[in-house]
């Protein structure tokens, strides 16, 4: 089984524009046999808080059917960001697709004192299975939580995969504290970060994969767009320049 995290600059506010992206980055991903593939926090808008109220989406929005087929062509999850229309106000969402199966999607439960004028937070943690391995979503702030971790583990995932938008300093709070979730949960973790200007900071990229003894298989460049491609049964990875 091959997983996907994807490091990219979003161009802020332009839907449009990031899901075309966004498709030809699954399809890439398609020819190195992904069998998912997981893009940085709000990858469709760009991290971009302010702008957010004005371009939430529900997660049936017709601009996203493109990801529906996709996901039904290459049998692959495909898991993006999106700003979401939550029952009393916007929150930061992933929306999730799988062959056959109708999509959903997982709101970040915990967020930084800086979103709170933006969003609420979700309210569940969510599972997904592929290969019959169990992943557990976390966005960003709430993955380094290590409440977080600890509630997906106790849920049984075998892989946590952190969609993010980390500046220079996040990352290097990731890379003390994704190791050492990975050594005590004896979980996969996989970051997909992005680069580029992202609100009042710029994406410091290294998205990375971790594996269950806390090892660093793979990590991406701290400003260069990205695939890294993660052959969970072999323990290995490929970086992709894009």
């Amino acid at each position: 089984m091959k997983l996907v995290a994807v490091q990219i600059a979003s161009t802020a506010g332009d839907i449009v524009k990031n899901i075309a992206k966004h498709e030809q980055l699954v399809e890439r991903a398609a020819t190195h046999g992904a069998d998912g593939i997981f893009f940085p926090e709000l990858s469709l808008t760009g991290y971009e808080p302010g702008l957010a109220a004005q371009l939430a989406m529900a997660p049936d929005d017709q601009r996203l059917d493109t990801f529906q087929r996709l996901s039904d062509r290459f049998a692959m999850l495909i898991a993006v960001g999106a700003p979401l229309r939550g029952e009393h106000s916007i929150e930061i969402g992933m929306i999730v697709f799988q062959p056959g199966v109708a999509r959903s999607a997982y709101a970040k439960q915990q967020l930084h004192a800086d979103e709170l004028p933006f969003f609420s937070p979700g309210a569940q943690q969510r599972l997904f299975s592929v290969g019959g391995h169990l992943l557990a979503p976390a966005i960003c702030y709430e993955s380094l939580q290590p409440d977080h971790a600890q509630q997906a583990a106790d849920a049984g995932a075998h892989i946590y995969f952190a969609s993010v938008a980390k500046s220079a300093r996040g990352v290097a709070a990731a890379y003390n504290h994704y190791p050492a979730i990975a050594r005590r949960h004896a979980m996969t973790v996989i970051m997909a970060n992005c680069v580029g200007p992202a609100d009042n900071f710029n994406g410091a990229g290294q998205s990375g994969v971790w594996s269950a003894d806390g090892a660093l298989v793979i990590c991406a460049p701290a400003t260069a767009e990205a695939l890294l491609v993660h052959d969970v049964m072999s323990g290995t990875g490929e970086l992709v320049t894009l």
